[in-house]
Formats: C-alpha cells, sequence, structure tokens
C-alpha cells in the first residue's frame, strides 16, 4: 500500500496570456484560442521580451536565457510538498524525477533536484513524459515496503516551453510550466492512500508527439487528441469497477491537463458532474507529467473524509496510467 503524506507545486512567476500570444502576430486571437484549447494563460521559465525578441527559434539559446533550472524547480515544489507532510528534508530517503524535457540525460535529473535540496540519499528518474506520475507511483505501489525508505520524494519538473516554437501558433497556445513533488510513503500510513494504480503503452505511435533533444515540440494533434480521450474514458472506466457504486457521488476527476475542450469532453462522455471535475489547464496550461499533480495540490484541502479520487493521464509513447486516490474516514 502506498499512502500520500504530502503534495507540492510551483509555478513561475511569467505569464504567457492570450493578448501576449496575438502580440507575437503568428495568427492567433485570444478567441481563436478559447474556441480550441479553452486556456486563458500559461507560466514559463523564459523571459517574456526574450520569447518577443526570438520566439524562441533556438532552443539552445532557451537553455541559457531560463531564469530557473529544473533542479530549482524541482527543489521549490519539493519544499512544499515535504512542509505540508508536516516534515523535514532530512526525512526524505530517496528522490524520484521524470520530465518531458529534462536538462540532462546525464546524470539522472532526481540527482539535480536532490543535490539542489543538499540530500544526500539514492535518486533516480522513472520517466513516461506525461504519464510519469502514473509510473512512478504504481512503480512504488508494487513495491515491497522493506526495499524502499519510509519517506520518497517524487518530482515532475516540467519547463517545456524551452522547447516550444512561439512562431508556431498550435504549439505556443497550449505549455505552460510546472513543477509538482509529493512525498509517499509505503510504510507509514497517512489520511490518503492508492487504491489502485497501473500504467500501460502502445509504443508503435511513439512517433506521435515527441521533444526531440535539441529541437522543437511536435505532434500529431488530431491523433493525440482523439487517443487522449478514449484512454482517458477507459482509465475512468477501469476505475469505476473497483469503486462501489453507492460511493459514485465521493468521486473526484483529475485528468491530464492538456487542453479544457478534452477534459470537458471526456467528462460528459463519463457523465462526470462539473462540481467533482478538478482542473487548471485554463490558467496554466498544458504542464505535461506536473499538470495532474498539480492540480491535486491546489485542490487537495478541499477533499474530505471518504472521496476518491480519480487521476488518470495519458501522454507520449504513447502512453497511458491511472492512480486510485482515497481519503481515510
Amino acid at each position: 500500500m502506498l499512502y500520500l503524506h504530502g503534495v507540492g507545486h510551483f509555478h513561475p512567476e511569467n505569464i504567457i496570456d492570450n493578448q501576449f500570444l496575438e502580440n507575437l502576430d503568428i495568427g492567433t486571437t485570444h478567441e481563436w484560442i478559447l474556441e480550441r484549447v479553452g486556456i486563458e494563460s500559461r507560466r514559463t521559465v523564459l523571459p517574456l521580451d526574450y520569447l518577443k525578441e526570438t520566439k524562441n527559434a533556438d532552443v539552445a539559446m532557451a537553455r541559457e536565457a531560463s531564469l530557473y533550472t529544473n533542479a530549482q524547480t524541482g527543489a521549490l515544489a519539493s519544499r512544499m510538498a515535504v512542509e505540508k507532510a508536516g516534515l523535514k528534508l532530512s526525512d526524505i530517503g530517496m528522490v524520484i524525477s521524470g520530465s518531458c524535457t529534462p536538462q540532462y540525460s546525464c546524470p539522472a535529473e532526481a540527482c539535480t533536484i536532490a543535490g539542489e535540496l543538499e540530500l544526500e540519499v539514492p535518486a533516480m528518474d522513472i520517466n513516461s513524459a506525461c504519464s510519469s506520475m502514473a509510473a512512478q507511483l504504481n512503480f512504488l505501489n508494487t513495491m515491497q515496503p522493506d526495499a524502499l525508505p519510509e519517506y520518497i520524494l517524487v518530482v515532475n519538473p516540467e519547463n517545456s516551453t524551452r522547447s516550444i516554437d512561439y512562431s508556431d501558433r498550435s504549439s505556443a497556445v497550449l505549455w505552460g510550466d510546472c513543477t509538482s513533488a509529493m512525498v509517499v510513503s509505503t510504510k507509514t500510513p497517512s489520511k490518503i492512500k492508492v487504491l489502485h494504480s497501473f500504467l500501460t503503452s502502445s509504443p508503435k505511435g511513439w512517433e506521435k508527439v515527441t521533444f526531440r533533444t535539441g529541437s522543437h515540440f511536435k505532434q500529431d494533434g488530431r491523433t493525440v487528441q482523439t487517443f487522449a480521450i478514449k484512454r482517458s474514458l477507459a482509465i475512468i472506466k477501469k476505475m469505476r469497477e473497483i469503486i462501489e457504486g453507492e460511493r459514485e457521488n465521493n468521486v473526484k476527476f483529475i485528468g491530464h491537463q492538456a487542453n479544457l475542450l478534452m477534459l470537458n469532453s471526456v467528462c460528459r462522455m463519463a457523465e462526470i458532474d462539473s462540481k467533482n471535475h478538478f482542473f487548471n489547464v485554463d490558467k496554466f496550461g498544458n504542464c505535461g507529467a506536473a499538470g495532474a499533480p498539480s492540480v491535486l495540490s491546489q485542490n487537495i484541502d478541499s477533499l474530505v473524509a471518504g472521496d476518491l479520487v480519480i487521476m488518470g493521464v495519458v501522454g507520449a509513447g504513447l502512453s497511458w496510467g491511472g492512480v486510485l486516490l482515497e481519503v481515510a474516514k
């Protein structure tokens, strides 16, 4: 059994709103964006003047211009999660990380985050693009408690705007930066536990969504959206089969924060009431693997005893997975 002790998030301060994108003169407007993806604003680790001047034509330049490293945003979100858990950094015995756009392929980005936090503990990456949260929690959920330290820090630094071409309106309107963090344990119980988790993939579709090293983001948008809706519905169905029917009114849903129109379609087809649908994509954009956990972080204080939370994520790979949380009565 895996227990969730604390959740944190960090959004950088620079805001890319729809007016900013309209002023880039890339053939988009506030109305056009809302009609297609329902996103009003996003955050970025990049200076806004840099984006205005260059439209991020050179990914290598973006790395130099960035106001934060992934290690720094990882540390900021981690400190929040540890504080929420009522723990000290010295209580953490392992760091796990995953990201669509890691700054290093070597060493593991978890090591750079642990280094920023001055933690001398085992650190490794478990990465499945936007589905990384499901991959990480499912991995830990299947481990024997004796094989792990008491508290584990799971971090997803997603500063993907460094890899977005801001002359391409189809990409520019989607992405925002965020880092999420969770403190979990297989040994020490807490108010929230993982009832079920899984991850699966269909690698034949790996080329449909890519962040190629040193290059801009690319995707087959129509195919990916169809995939995301179909798999999100399958995740919800799978998790509902585990839940007793009379508890349906207690179920909350947090999906992959790809775009609001996609999420609304999923909720409509799955008959999820709007009051039970938690999201933040309208204000922060697609934040990759950090999106769904950041929504949980922003809403966790509103959960009450008996609540169940279905977290369904989809991503490149193509991959998808789910985590079912229960708040103790």
